[in-house]
């Protein structure tokens, strides 16, 4: 529950400090005394807008801090560990407005994003405005009262999910699907492409070792000729070759060494260049031995180099890039192959999205016909306590077919209403005149209120357009609540602020150019006289102060 609330610099406030404790709490004053400074302080710190405005005339910022005991709100404890904020079972929540417009936001002493505040203050709070009738008029909220009636937030959250996840693969598979034709196309290019390559059958190296043997193969007689002569110049010939020559040379050049000792390395040279020649001769002879003038040969080599070529020109790339082309095309329709199974796992886990969605919404919609009637007859009775004795009020739930469903469920829920005997019900904005409308919004506030697991219900001036008996009943009915929960109830009547367990004031005082609201807590003689003066205006009587006391007796 709210325990501490501190606010600087906000609207009129300079500074006020507030200790708040359980039960019903009611907050009165006078027009315009700011008896809503409070409420709308504390909403920025569930993560309403913030609005330069609101910081106080001559001020740089306003600052506005909520204390929560978080003892009896284990989802909110969870929440915090859940986000590295916990801190014992105390929470407090910090928001700073700047003049420039400007917020920050901490959560025991962390900066956190609004959205955030607003995830845990939905635990922690829950706030009934004066203009919650309004909000009767549009049938999605209608929804949501039934499903906090029906205790199927966490229901009706996981449906949401589901839904999105549904519908995200959904279209996700129809973008895949109407890209099939192109990928079809693709393929059945592909598919031509790499047969045509694949019959090539180019090997690695193939092109080298062909534009070589092209080569060879055009160039063999000539080879043939120049290689005999050269054999013949240096071992064939038959009086003067290479190495005859050579062995003449060392014979001389060994008689010589016998008297010239130094000239024995010569000798070892020409020795070694002798086996050299030798070894030239035979390596020249067995090349020359594997030419072949084949005409045949080289026709078979040139077709394959123009096959090649013709294909490499197809695809316009250089000859010695077909092998990088095949591996490419074949890495593409690989992928595209993978995408079709991709497809197919898609087109399966939709369904399943679809199925648990769907299993979901099933749950939901039992529920909400099980508690239909229940909140019909929650709030007949109620009605019927707030003076509409003859009102009749229903739920009706309208099953949409598929191309409707949404992420709200499988049907549409709409209050109806008969507001006299013998009418038929008809929607809310059609039927309900505004004093109706108001007693019909408080009535159905106070049941979904019983059901909320939320540890502070805030109302402010709920109560506007009814007064006397009707008045004490709705007073009757906050601090019933307020017997299980904390209640802050802003209200002009004094038949619910007799009904209170605490009483808090608001007034105006002017201090020069300036005025300030400020707060206090009214012991038993100020809140009679309080009392009194909601009963008589300005002028507090004898009679007035004897009602008001009645009023707090009973």
């Amino acid at each position: 529950m709210l325990t501490h609330l501190l606010i600087k610099n906000f609207a009129l406030v300079d500074q006020l400090e507030l200790e708040l404790k359980d039960g019903m709490t009611v907050i009165s004053g006078e027009t315009g005394a700011g008896k809503s400074i409070m409420l709308d302080a504390l909403g920025l710190t569930l993560g309403d807008r913030a609005d330069s405005d609101t910081v106080r005339d001559g001020e740089e910022r306003a600052e506005i801090t909520a204390t929560f005991d978080l003892q009896a709100i284990p989802e909110a404890q969870e929440w915090l560990r859940q986000h590295d904020l916990e801190q014992e079972h105390e929470c407090q929540i910090r928001r700073i407005i700047t003049r420039e417009g400007r917020s920050r936001s901490y959560i025991n002493g962390q900066p956190a994003p609004l959205n955030q505040l607003k995830e845990l203050g939905q635990m922690l709070v829950d706030i009934h405005g004066q203009h919650e009738h309004q909000r009767l008029l549009h049938r999605e909220y209608h929804r949501v009262l039934l499903d906090n009636f029906a205790g199927q937030g966490t229901t009706a959250e996981a449906v949401r999910q589901h839904y999105q996840r549904w519908q995200k693969l959904d279209l996700t598979l129809r973008q895949l699907t109407e890209e099939s034709a192109e990928k079809t196309a693709r393929t059945q290019l592909l598919s031509y492409q790499l047969e045509e390559l694949s019959q090539l059958a180019l090997q690695p190296d193939e092109l080298e070792q062909l534009e070589q043997e092209q080569k060879l193969l055009e160039n063999a007689g000539q080879l043939l000729q120049s290689g005999h002569q050269v054999i013949e110049i240096i071992a064939e010939h038959d009086e003067q070759n290479c190495i005859s020559l050579l062995n003449q040379s060392q014979q001389l050049l060994l008689q010589l060494s016998r008297h010239a000792p130094a000239l024995s390395q010569v000798s070892e040279m020409l020795n070694n260049a002798q086996i050299l020649v030798d070894e030239a001769s035979h390596e020249l002879r067995h090349y020359l031995d594997a030419i072949e003038i084949s005409p045949e040969r080289l026709h078979t080599v040139e077709e394959r180099l123009s096959s090649i070529y013709d294909v490499a020109r197809k695809h316009r790339v250089q000859p010695d890039q077909l092998l990088a082309l095949q591996q490419t095309l074949q890495d593409e329709m690989d992928s595209l192959h993978q995408s079709d199974e991709a497809l197919k796992q898609l087109h399966t886990e939709a369904l399943a999205a679809r199925q648990h969605y769907l299993t979901l919404a099933e749950q939901l919609s039992h529920a909400r016909q099980k508690h239909a009637a229940k909140l019909e007859k929650a709030v007949d009775a109620q009605l019927q306590s707030l003076g509409m004795l003859d009102a009749r009020f229903s739920v009706q739930l309208s099953r949409q077919p598929e191309a409707r469903w949404n992420a709200q469920g499988l049907e549409e829920v709409e209050f109806l209403i008969a507001a006299n005997r013998g009418q038929a019900a008809r929607p809310l904005a059609k039927v309900a005149s505004g004093g109706e409308l108001s007693r019909i919004s408080l009535a159905i506030q106070v049941i979904t209120a019983q059901t909320s697991s939320t540890p502070t219900l805030v109302f402010d001036e709920v109560d506007v357009g009814i007064g006397g008996a009707i008045a004490e009943v709705v007073g009757r009915l906050l601090r019933e609540l307020g017997e299980r929960t904390q209640i802050l109830c802003v209200t002009h009547q004094p038949q619910v602020a007799s009904q209170g367990h605490q009483h808090l004031f608001v007034s105006k005082r002017n201090q020069g150019q300036q005025t300030h609201t400020q707060i206090h807590h009214l012991d038993d003689g100020a809140r009679l006289q309080e009392v009194a003066r909601m009963l008589g205006g300005i002028q507090v009587t004898d009679a007035t102060l004897t009602h008001a006391k009645e009023m707090l007796q009973h």
